[in-house]
């Protein structure tokens, strides 16, 4: 056994948008793969020696399938769509990642050897909600998937869809109240018993999302099983349930689960497991801790940010390609001709391609995940090369998004704060809402540098929009309310944007990107 020590660490363990985490650990390292919805590229996995900390290990695809809505061509769009809670296994020498993406309804199977890749695609026939794999000692493979009806069906060997013949049966049941119903899989085979764990939300009692988890002595037996943890770890009743356990290398044993923390997303949560008469026991008298001690199989690590700010001074890698910095994703697949950071080194240019109707439309909207409890970033945007009717400037990225961009009228540029409001707090949102401009200023540079601040604390989620005048920061425009709804189905984000209403090929070069 590799020396370990101990640390404390504080729940939530990533307050940051990272949801329907499914962690292994192969040797000594652990794996969480998270949802990655519409941005690319997707499919991001982590890695950690402790559980505790995290740093971006790979994504396992740059684009995906290129749809007409994954390109943001015309109107379409993949908003609240995409890949989502993947399952992560290893097998034989393999990593294997499976999910759906609701926008095509296709099933994935991704694999490679290394977590860095390459990753070799091929999709399962069938369309398996919140699945899970699972590769049994006997060489059969199962996947167990579904909503309040939750199945369980053997795969054939090429992992290319049912086994003719095989295994295919319902093995759990909503049977409870629920405003929603059993989901969010997660099956095992443990010292020879196979559990599977899910949520569901209850609609008496808590009235929060609840982790539950069944078990049988053989996949074609009955599961037996129910609730395990109904606890909001303190935070405005928001129930912590859905995603994987996995052990450490001394026999201990912990659930990665999230919670709904308002505007900044889902964020992961730690769990400690024990066992009980061969059931899982979830935390300490069935709440989860505020801290809790954890072991690093590689003491002194120094992990790499999960976000962070950027000078945009790239070189390229071995094979000769740019890469940005792993913290950064696009709002959908990037047109890589129409953004650079060699043409003009330590800036970020964005050139338009189209005419689009709003921010949610531009392509090559570059973002990374806000986190809590508090969070600003700003920018030095370069604008001299706007065109008629262009926009570009720093945006709280979401569907009830607001931004602070430099625009060009009548050849004057001005500097507008412009939000789309929410109808209300409900999870569900209105797309077709139109965005008011709220404030602008008559810019007198070409340059200027923006700020973006964000607080989460107590379910506040506010953004305030910031511009440099005289080294002092001044703010344009109201304090904007911030929502997670199920349009973007998205924590809010960090987005560096341009996009043209009148006449494409316009330029803005982006500078000194600062994250805190």
């Amino acid at each position: 056994m590799q020396e370990q020590n101990n640390t404390v660490c504080q729940n939530p363990i990533l307050w940051m948008d990272f949801p329907d985490p499914d962690v292994i650990r192969v040797g000594d390292t652990y794996y969480m793969v998270s949802t990655t919805m519409h941005f690319m590229p997707g499919a991001v996995i982590l890695r950690s020696y402790d559980l505790a900390h995290w740093e971006t290990a790979s994504y396992v695809y740059d684009t995906l399938d290129s749809t007409p809505a994954q390109r943001l061509e015309g109107e379409q769009t993949a908003y609240g769509k995409g890949m989502w809670a993947a399952s992560i296994r290893w097998h034989n020498g393999k990593f294997y990642v499976c999910f759906v993406a609701n926008d095509t309804h296709k099933t994935y199977l991704y694999q490679a050897e290394n977590v860095e890749g390459p990753w070799e695609k091929q999709t399962i026939a069938g369309f398996y909600h919140d699945s899970s794999l699972l590769f049994d000692d006997d060489g059969r493979v199962y996947i167990v998937y579904g909503n309040t009806e939750i199945h369980l069906t053997e795969l054939n060997r090429e992992l290319t869809g049912p086994e003719p013949g095989g295994l295919d049966r319902v093995i759990v049941r909503e049977q409870e109240n629920v405003c929603l119903g059993y989901e969010g899989s997660h099956f095992y085979k443990i010292n020879g018993r196979y559990y599977v764990f899910f949520i569901h939300w209850l609609k008496d009692g808590s009235n929060r999302r609840v982790e539950a988890c069944f078990a049988a002595d053989s996949p074609d037996g009955t599961f037996r099983g129910g609730n395990v943890l109904d606890d909001d770890l303190g935070f405005c009743n928001s129930g912590v349930a859905q995603g994987g356990i996995v052990d450490t290398p001394d026999g201990k044993w912990y659930g990665v689960l999230f919670q709904d923390r308002g505007a900044v997303g889902r964020v992961p949560v730690l769990v400690p497991v024990e066992w009980k008469d061969g059931f899982p026991v979830f935390g300490i008298d069935g709440k989860v801790p505020q801290q809790l001690s954890v072991s690093s199989t590689r003491p002194g690590y120094t992990y790499r940010p999960v976000a962070g700010g950027d000078d945009f001074q790239v070189q390229p890698d071995r094979q000769g390609r740019i890469r940005l910095k792993d913290f950064w994703q696009w709002n959908h697949e990037p047109d890589n001709a129409l953004w650079s950071v060699t043409e003009r080194p330590g800036h970020l240019r964005l050139t338009t391609g189209k005419c689009s109707s709003d921010v949610e439309h531009a392509v090559n909207t570059l973002t990374q995940r806000m986190h809590g409890p508090a969070c600003s970033a700003s920018v030095t945007l370069d604008a001299s090369q706007l065109q008629e009717g262009d926009f570009a400037g720093l945006c709280a990225f979401q569907g009830c998004y607001g931004y602070l961009a430099v625009t060009k009228e009548n050849g004057r540029l001005y500097l507008v704060m412009t939000a789309k409001e929410a109808q209300n707090a409900s999870l569900q949102a209105d797309p077709k809402r139109a965005p008011t401009e709220y404030a602008r200023v008559a810019l007198n540079s070409t340059e200027v540098r923006l700020k973006l601040s964000c607080n989460f604390a107590d379910e506040q989620d506010e953004a305030a929009f910031f511009y440099e005048d005289g080294g002092a920061w001044k703010q344009l425009g109201p304090t904007h309310k911030l929502y997670f709804k199920m349009d973007h189905f998205t924590g809010c984000r960090f987005a560096l944007f341009q996009f043209a209403t009148k006449t494409a090929g316009g330029t803005a070069d982006f500078s000194a990107f600062q994250y805190d």
